[in-house]
């Protein structure tokens, strides 16, 4: 059990993720009244939510999916090399830390570890139709993921980012812009709206 205010977390993420959107109200509202867990579409918003709940010696990051390739036009990339121990040790005052919200930690590099508060950002390499769609960004389009290892590996990158805070989270989902191709608002609405009904709330 990685949040000691959540014990339910993992099982709320794993019925988000089987797309079991009524289970997933119930035992959000019954189970994780004591986790914060909330949604927007605003990057600044995210960042001010988590600023603003992150106190004294407890530590906040972002974390994305590194097949998160369209959060970039968000100042979320996450091809660049992230300095581990500086990112998870450094100070407050220091640019490198998780604390500053600029860099975010991909799956490979936040498995296994935690933090206090966490921003999740969520790009269309899981995306809904009536489920689940699996994708991955090639030269300068989404393609579907049509191997099944690799959409189960797309669909446990999620299921570590959600499941890395301690005491809370914001997932952050683009609002998409509809002169962009790669990020097409109606696909990213769906997910906020999945979302929304499993029990998280907008800020």
């Amino acid at each position: 059990i990685r949040s000691y205010k959540a014990e339910k977390l993992s099982t709320w993420v794993n019925l988000v993720l089987t797309n079991c959107a009524s289970e997933a109200l119930e035992t959000y509202t019954q189970d994780l009244t004591n986790y914060s867990i909330a949604i927007t579409r605003d990057i600044e918003k995210a960042k001010r939510w988590l600023s603003g709940k992150c106190k004294g010696s407890r530590r906040m990051g972002l974390v994305a999916s590194s097949g998160g390739r369209r959060l970039r036009p968000y100042g979320v990339e996450v091809r660049t090399e992230l300095e581990v121990a500086e990112w998870f040790l450094n100070p407050r005052d220091d640019i490198r830390s998780s604390y500053y919200l600029e860099q975010p930690a991909t799956e490979f590099k936040i498995q296994g570890l935690e933090l206090d508060w966490i921003g999740v950002c969520w790009d269309l390499d899981l995306k809904r139709t009536d489920k689940w769609d699996f994708n991955a960004f090639s030269g300068t389009k989404w393609q579907k993921a049509k191997n099944l290892e690799m959409q189960k590996f797309i669909l446990n990158k999620y299921r570590v980012l959600l499941t890395r805070a301690r005491e809370g989270m914001v997932i952050f989902v683009p609002p998409g812009d509809c002169e962009d191709y790669t990020r097409p608002v109606e696909e990213y609405d769906k997910i906020a709206n999945y979302l929304i009904s499993c029990g998280v709330a907008e800020i």
